[in-house]
């Protein structure tokens, strides 16, 4: 707290917050690890991303109690829903510069968190922008109505908004910046994160949808499912062996040490990769043309050389090994039980033998007893639950240790 009590209302304004807090339980943690800043240049209160609050005084002097409480869980809530970091990368993503895309940034942030905000002991401030203040549908996320409105006449009346760099990601003057005093550290951050989805999930009854909905995915985020599957490969295929070779075209630095001999030097080529399908009958064909997207990725992600990836399609059975040429022109045969096991052997007995070897499957088959004598990276077709054709209550074993595993048809979201 900074030392100007006289000017700025500290009673008024932790009344405000033990209000918010006997409103809204579930957030008070997030709403104690704020650190109030008394600023006469923000224009209302804002926030930067290390968890500081700035208030202005004349703003506390003339907002009641009860929208004081209102407007400091929506500051804390622009934090929780990491809108800082979101309004960054959709701003990377569409080549947004400017203050005025982070007004609209600001805009869209808030008429997420005030959909269902207030009510239930907190009151709505005067001039809160909703969803229906841009014309737009409740119920969605900061980037669905970014896609959806831009400035113009309806938003004139919102050029005095300014929740600070928490909202929208730009830095403030009025800001004390990443060295600045009382900011809280990355780690301290998730963990009050982490504790407030905790209580979330643990009151499921008594908190709106957006919450439950922000919760659930803080808990348990999606994973980037084809990033992760191109670094599991880009992974592998780097290991130390992997795609590498002698050649004496140009000879080790270690050769002028000894006079008289050349000595080879160590060369780096590009990984081969074996991709083996799983086309068995508990494969459906949405998830088949899946996985041809997923060789097309894998060939993106080993530098685009088509010929060095191979592509095998096997039930119990392994069928012919397709050099990639058109991901969408391999015919994937199959439709019965599952072995991969043959596809592991098959694949392994090819010459040149693969780098990398990639599984896309559901993972209803036995697995190989031993580690291949390559990286592997196991996709795991995502599924509600598991099934098969003879037992209702069968349940895969998982993929052995020795295998990456990364969940295919998981969508990305940026956790709310």
């Amino acid at each position: 707290m900074t030392t100007a009590a006289a000017t700025l209302d500290v009673d008024k304004l932790f009344a405000a917050r033990l209000l918010a807090v006997r409103a809204r339980p579930y957030l008070a943690t997030a709403l104690y690890a704020l650190h109030i800043v008394e600023s006469r240049h923000v224009p209302t209160m804002g926030v930067d991303r290390y968890w500081r609050c700035y208030v202005s005084p004349a703003f506390v002097a003339y907002m009641p109690v009860e929208d004081l409480a209102s407007v400091l869980v929506h500051e804390v809530s622009h934090l929780l829903r990491d809108h800082h970091g979101r309004s960054d990368r959709f701003a990377r993503e569409h080549d947004l510069t400017g203050p005025a895309e982070r007004l609209r940034m600001n805009i869209a942030a808030d008429a997420e968190i005030n959909d269902d905000a207030f009510g239930d002991g907190l009151v709505q401030p005067e001039g809160a922008v909703l969803p229906a203040t841009l014309g737009l549908p409740a119920g969605g996320l900061m980037e669905d109505y970014l896609r959806q409105f831009r400035l113009g006449r309806h938003t004139q009346d919102l050029a005095w908004l300014d929740c600070g760099s928490g909202a929208d990601g730009l830095d403030r003057a009025w800001e004390w910046g990443p060295d600045g005093a009382d900011g809280l550290t990355e780690q301290q951050r998730e963990a009050v994160r982490f504790r407030v989805a905790q209580g979330i999930v643990g009151r499921p009854g008594s908190t709106p949808q957006g919450w439950r909905r922000w919760a659930e995915e803080a808990l348990h985020p999606p994973q980037p499912w084809r990033d992760l599957l191109g670094a599991a490969i880009r992974s592998a295929a780097s290991a130390a062996g992997a795609g590498e070779d002698y050649t004496y075209g140009r000879p080790a630095r270690r050769s002028a040490g000894v006079p008289g001999v050349v000595l080879p030097s160590l060369r780096r080529t590009p990984p081969r990769v074996s991709v083996i399908i799983d086309t068995s009958g508990s494969v459906s064909d949405a998830e088949l043309g899946s996985a041809l997207l997923e060789v097309a990725a894998i060939s993106r992600a080993v530098g685009g050389r088509r010929d060095l990836v191979t592509v095998l399609s096997c039930d119990a059975a392994a069928r012919i090994a397709h050099p990639l040429c058109h991901a969408e022109g391999i015919a994937l045969l199959g439709g019965g039980g599952t072995d991969l096991r043959t596809g592991f052997a098959k694949a392994l007995r090819s010459r040149p033998r693969p780098d990398v070897l990639v599984v896309l499957t559901d993972g209803q088959t036995p697995w190989p007893a031993h580690r291949p004598g390559c990286r592997t990276v196991v996709g795991l077709f995502r599924r509600d639950g598991s099934w098969s054709e003879r037992d209702a209550d069968y349940v895969p074993d998982r993929p052995p240790e020795w295998a990456r595993v990364v969940e295919i048809g998981t969508t990305h979201r940026p956790c709310p």
